[in-house]
């Protein structure tokens, strides 16, 4: 039971900024990806930030931490796609839109890794065994939950009115945020964005 609520605890702590991370992918209605896409490419990020928490020497050799802030050009490269509208239902570029998702989740949960490691390390076999089946449960409640958030009528109605323009606004301020791990930059980036976003509706409005 404690092994579980560890899990559990650890989990929440580390995931809660994923969450409105997936608010926003959930939200943006198949434009960048399918339901089924994000669900994926979550388990497989997910799974990868396990991997290289067992053990912390493994972890080195596959992820530097340089390689994952660069991951966050991906973010940023996504939310400039979502300003074009391209369609997501293309099967040349599917496997590519996991690989997305799953890297915008490494890229995220990078400094997950620095809370697993010494989870992992302290740990006997089958408390291991448990955290991270739990761990993996708990990817796909958090992804229900996600998605079930973007129904509420409070949040469907903001999404419904600024999806277009928060959705790019959030990826590429994430973007910025793993890249310069700089909260300043981060908001003024936002900023900046949901006004570039904003002027461009605007203008294809007239």
């Amino acid at each position: 039971m404690n092994d579980l609520i560890t899990a559990i605890a650890t989990f929440t702590v580390t995931n809660i900024d994923d969450m409105l991370i997936l608010i926003v992918l959930f939200a943006q209605g198949k434009v960048l990806f399918s339901r089924q896409q994000i669900i994926i490419g979550q388990y497989l990020g997910f799974i990868l930030l396990i991997l290289v928490s067992i053990p912390g020497f493994f972890g080195s050799l596959l992820i530097p931490s340089h390689w994952i802030r660069g991951l966050g050009l991906i973010p940023i490269f996504l939310g400039l796609t979502y300003v074009n509208k391209t369609d997501s239902s293309s099967p040349v570029i599917n496997s590519y839109r996991i690989y997305s998702v799953a890297a915008i989740t490494v890229a995220n949960g990078g400094d997950n890794i620095g809370v697993y490691f010494p989870l992992f390390a302290n740990s006997k076999a089958h408390s291991l065994i448990i955290i991270v089946i739990t761990f993996l449960f708990l990817v796909g409640v958090w992804c229900l939950i996600a998605y079930r958030l973007t129904y509420l009528p409070a949040i469907a109605s903001l999404l419904e009115v600024q999806g277009n323009i928060f959705t790019p606004c959030v990826l590429i301020a994430l973007g910025i945020y793993i890249v310069k791990q700089n909260l300043s930059l981060t908001l003024f980036t936002l900023i900046i964005s949901y006004l570039w976003v904003m002027s461009l509706n605007v203008y294809s409005k007239d």
